[in-house]
């Protein structure tokens, strides 16, 4: 590996740009590559046995391209394919998991929410989290169900999105909830729309800042952090249609190439 190399971030579509955005922001100098597995969204409602094997293909075809460092932005395939990946390759590997730590800890009405995916709340390893640091806490799992085909679509503002928060926004403040943890990728996208929803008091978490973070760590360790350049590389792979993940970083149109590819 080479500090040159690029950092691999795949997701189950487009939804883990919100992690990429972070790792961007921090280290703007490093190259990336980006698969959105947006033909095999949502992963939420699929074995973890078939989470696990998109999962590895998504690796795979990350490691051809050259990476240096893996970093699984989707919240449903690190609580069911990371402990798989982690024991199938040599590259350092990073996850995101919801936020349920700091929720917990800071929590003052001891109540709060989780609107995740199916697969995450299901996990063996999120299960785990929850009992480890909320087993005082009061915790509302909620399933967002139709949120991630939605914002695949490109439809953050839509009338059924729009329903769809409205019925989740009125269980989370029913439960008396005073932080809410974001347990997918997708989910920053949705976050103006919730805060519109919710009460003031109420604090929106998601792990994409955390994640970046913890890329640049593990970059440091392995003395892999790139040398300043002009112009980094910053590749986005879809395949499926280009229209979304193009509107989601229409900010970054002018530095980063966006490609429909099999992979």
């Amino acid at each position: 590996m080479k500090k040159q190399d690029p950092i691999g971030i795949f997701d189950s579509g487009v939804g883990g740009t919100s992690i990429w955005k972070e790792i961007h922001e921090l280290l703007p100098h490093e190259n990336t590559i980006y698969l959105a597995d947006s033909k095999n969204a949502p992963y939420g409602y699929k074995t973890a046995e078939e989470i696990t094997l998109l999962s590895i293909k998504n690796t795979d075809a990350l490691l051809k391209m050259g990476c240096k460092i893996i970093v699984v932005a989707c919240n449903t395939a690190t609580t069911n394919a990371i402990t798989t990946l982690r024991s199938k390759y040599q590259v350092p590997i990073i996850g995101i998991e919801p936020a349920i730590k700091p929720a917990a800890l800071k929590t003052q009405t001891k109540s709060i929410g989780i609107l995740a995916t199916k697969g995450t709340l299901s996990s063996i390893l999120f299960n785990k989290t929850s009992s480890e640091f909320a087993k005082d806490v009061s915790v509302l799992e909620i399933v967002g169900e139709g949120l991630v085909p939605l914002i695949e679509e490109g439809k953050l503002e839509s009338q059924e999105m729009y329903n769809l928060l409205k019925k989740y926004s009125e269980k989370l403040i029913a439960a008396n909830i005073d932080y809410l943890v974001l347990g997918c990728s997708h989910y920053p996208y949705i976050v103006s729309q919730l805060q519109a929803m919710l009460p003031n008091h109420v604090t929106i978490i998601d792990s994409g800042e955390a994640v970046a973070r913890q890329t640049k760590s593990l970059l440091e360790k392995h003395d892999l952090l790139n040398d300043p350049v002009l112009k980094p590389r910053l590749k986005f792979y879809t395949n499926a249609k280009k229209d979304t993940l193009s509107l989601l970083l229409s900010e970054f149109s002018e530095i980063i190439s966006v490609e429909k590819k099999d992979f």
